[in-house]
């Protein structure tokens, strides 16, 4: 071992408290880089593994009603590898202790073995027989709500008839990592299920016999999404077909590469902002090594020492130090991914999970680690080849003291002599104070971007929930109804209010932009639905013109008063000129809204209604699920309640236990920054303090006055924390935004509260340790000085 190298061990353990801190910083870095990256691509091999084993489609259409001997003519169009031609339907399920009526939909299954595309993964039993008239496979989520098995039975409500139905197999399908009930938000497993049954019953019953109403293609490499598209629209359109549309709007799909999304936006966001932190504290504690080693610098060069070799002896110190915190994060950045991949998988319902081997995730960690530090002792380094010898030798000229504006100030008459003490000791040193300030305002800022994300949250459930979507339940339809069915509904047994609803598929397009959505048609003055502005007031619909979400105006450039064209995907399909007439909030989905009246107008149709919105009495709920269960016209209901309490229980839990994380990543970070100040604070103070002690001092007064300047800093700190953290704020909404659902940016006074409180609660921690250090302080050693 070399000198340096001794020097460099003596150091390591001298410093040992500051080197674990700094370790710890850049250990959340790399923690939040391992996790976010490694979790987003095992839970991508996972879904593209998923995909190809059991042959997800690419393309997908519902038609009314369509002869088999039109699968040969799709099968010719150019680009498509592979067609599966099949029944869908939905109807009532009647489950036994369960009150509310449930949705099934039905999907038939070939009589000859299991499907060309979309096959099933099945955990129990097996298919149906294709001579068995009520045997099922139903999926996984809805049998493990109930509690069901090989052998249970259950009721539905088929084409007006009602059956028992005996589950036989247990089910996993790609098509359905994400199922949602018509008109609801949230996947309801207790109340959606997912249920493949032979296609020669189901073909009896819905009157099929040789026709499909539903087709799934499989594309070649090579092919041209959106002309396989426009090829299968030409040919299915005469059979009453509905626009067919890719991948990328299946929703399960779109559900899944949402949360993906989000995965792989935290790894671009949070991951950068620790290593900026973990630079700086290394740029704070080097510089500090560095003016405290001066004379063993100029030393060490007089001693014929080059300025490459001292250099790279403190290029070691900070890569031992980046060394420790890279495996620290490694390690931890391991077990979290590996805990968020299984979390995420569950939530999914993925059969398997491939966990990724990426060893270019942890170095890429270890290298932006390294980098990070390296470029925070950058300006020490160069200190030390500036540096001269004989310089170096010599005892650092005292500072030149003269009346700082507080002293012309006469602020001695009005401070105590200890927080004179501080105010001119911060004074006099203006560049470190801002420095440590600025350290624990960034410490501030990460506590309160991990923090505002539960805050979003909530404020999302309290606009939507509460409101814009104010009514009890919502009932669909299996087919658009006239619009006079609102009556009928509203003399069911517990109903209040009644309001319908029609919805419609279109392109909406500005320029070269492009989105598919729905254009939703509500009465006008609808009060259980209502449409809230992006400032979150309610406005009425307007006449003309059609009003979008603000997310989906800033995908297409679009703003009030512009013009966009639609092309209207059901009934008499054409393309219309429409003026964006408004834009409002909507933090679910890209949504265009009309008057309904207008919309019947522009589909050349009577008034017809997709669904009814409901107001109920909670005292005859039963008695309205009894009758909804009899009406076999209606293809499912949602209910509000029950859609908030799966929200706060599945899809809130995936966001909040991130942001749980991330925010116990972040108070690690902020300790480390912290307690680096308060033990620079001590090392650049000893000297006054051990000579106050000299002076008659006690060991808890030379104590106070260090605390005093390490709580100013940190009480200054705080207002440029907090405006830096909802500026990081900014930016992460910004990056989780999605098409399917965003969060708003709010960010509560109770937030910057606990976030503060965290700060101070390390800050406290700190001083208790380094407090130690004051009473242990040799007050001969420390007041030495070299002639």
């Amino acid at each position: 071992m070399t000198t340096l190298d001794t020097k460099l061990k003596r150091d390591l353990r001298r410093l040992w408290g500051q080197v674990i801190a700094i370790a710890l910083v850049i250990a959340g870095g790399v923690a939040s880089l391992v996790l976010s990256t490694g979790s987003f691509r095992s839970l991508d091999e996972t879904r593209t593994a998923y995909y190809e084993r059991y042959q997800f489609a690419d393309v997908f259409a519902e038609v009314t009603r369509a002869p088999k001997t039109l699968v040969k003519r799709i099968a010719e169009i150019s680009g498509v590898a592979a067609v599966e031609a099949r029944i869908a339907k939905l109807a009532l399920l009647d489950i036994p202790d369960v009150p509310e009526p449930a949705t099934g939909r039905f999907i038939s299954l070939p009589e000859s073995g299991s499907p060309l595309l979309n096959r099933l993964y099945m955990r129990e039993g097996r298919l149906p027989g294709a001579s068995d008239q009520d045997e099922v496979v139903v999926n996984e989520s809805f049998a493990k709500a109930h509690g069901f098995g090989p052998g249970d039975r259950f009721s539905a409500t088929l084409n007006g008839r009602k059956r028992e139905l005996t589950i036989v197999g247990i089910a996993l399908s790609p098509e359905y990592v994400y199922a949602i009930g018509p008109g609801d938000r949230m996947p309801d497993d207790r109340r959606f299920a997912i249920i493949w049954m032979s296609e020669r019953v189901l073909a009896e019953v819905f009157g099929l016999e040789g026709a499909f109403s539903s087709v799934s293609l499989k594309l070649m490499p090579d092919a041209v999404e959106t002309e396989v598209i426009d090829a299968l629209d030409d040919l299915l359109e005469p059979y009453g077909g509905g626009a067919a549309y890719g991948r990328k709007y299946q929703t399960s799909h779109a559900y899944l590469e949402h949360g993906l999304d989000m995965l792989r936006n935290m790894s671009r966001t949070l991951p950068p902002i620790f290593l900026v932190v973990s630079a700086f504290l290394v740029n704070l504690t080097l510089s500090r090594l560095v003016a405290l080693e001066r004379e063993q610098i100029g030393l060490l060069k007089a001693l014929g020492y080059f300025d490459t070799s001292i250099v790279a002896h403190y290029v070691k110190f900070v890569a031992v130090v980046a060394l420790i915190g890279i495996v620290i994060g490694s390690a931890a950045g391991t077990w979290l991914g590996v805990y968020v991949t299984r979390l995420f998988g569950d939530f999914y319902r993925f059969p398997f999970l491939v966990f990724a081997d990426s060893p270019d995730v942890y170095l890429l960690a270890a290298l932006l680690s390294l980098f990070a530090a390296l470029g925070g002792a950058f300006r020490s380094l160069r200190e030390i080849v500036s540096l001269a010898a004989a310089v170096a030798m010599q005892p650092p000229a005292p500072p030149s003291f003269q009346r700082t504006l507080f002293g012309r100030m006469e602020l001695g008459s009005l401070l105590s002599q200890r927080m004179m003490m501080m105010v001119r000791g911060m004074a006099r040193k203006p560049i470190r104070a801002a420095l440590a300030t600025l350290g624990m305002a960034f410490a501030t800022a990460i506590l309160v971007v991990s923090l505002f994300i539960g805050n979003a949250m909530e404020e999302l459930v309290d606009v939507t929930y509460f409101m814009a979507d104010r009514q009890d339940a919502t009932i669909s339809f299996a087919e658009k109804r006239p619009e006079t069915v609102v009556f009928d509904v509203s003399r069911l047994p517990g109903v209040l209010a009644a309001e319908p609803y029609r919805q419609v598929p279109i392109r909406i397009r500005k320029g070269s932009l492009e989105r598919r959505t729905l254009l939703s048609g509500r009465p006008p003055g609808a009060d259980l639905s209502r449409i809230i502005d992006i400032d979150l007031r309610t406005v009425s619909l307007p006449e003309t013109g059609v009003a979008i979400s603000a997310y989906l105006g800033r995908l297409l450039d679009a703003r009030v008063g512009d013009t966009v064209e639609v092309d209207l995907l059901d009934g008499r399909r054409r393309t219309i000129e429409l003026t964006v007439a408004a834009l409002v909030e909507d933090y679910f989905g890209i949504a265009a809204m009309m008057d309904a009246r207008p919309l019947s107008r522009l589909l050349r149709e009577a008034p017809v209604a997709n669904g009814v919105h409901l107001s109920v009495d909670d005292g005859k709920l039963n008695l309205l699920y009894e009758a909804i269960k009899q009406m076999p016209t209606v293809a499912g209901v949602a209910l509000q309640r029950v859609s908030l309490v799966n929200f706060r229980q599945s899809l809130a839990i995936i966001v909040t236990t991130m942001a749980g994380i991330y925010t116990g990543l972040s108070i690690v970070i902020a300790f480390g920054v912290v307690y680096n100040s308060a033990r620079i604070s001590l090392s650049e103070h000893a000297r006054e303090l051990a000579t106050l002690r000299v002076l008659g001092f006690s060991q808890g007064e030379t104590m106070r006055i260090l605390l005093l300047e390490l709580s100013v800093i940190v009480a200054l700190a705080q207002p440029p924390g907090w405006a830096i953290g909802y500026g990081l704020s900014w930016l992460m909404n910004r990056q989780l935004a999605g098409e399917l659902m965003r969060v708003p940016l709010v960010v509560e006074n109770l937030t910057y509260v606990l976030a503060t409180a965290i700060i101070f609660v390390a800050a406290l921690i700190s001083a208790l340790v380094v407090g130690r250090r004051v009473y242990a302080l040799d007050l001969v050693a420390v007041l030495k000085t070299r002639e």
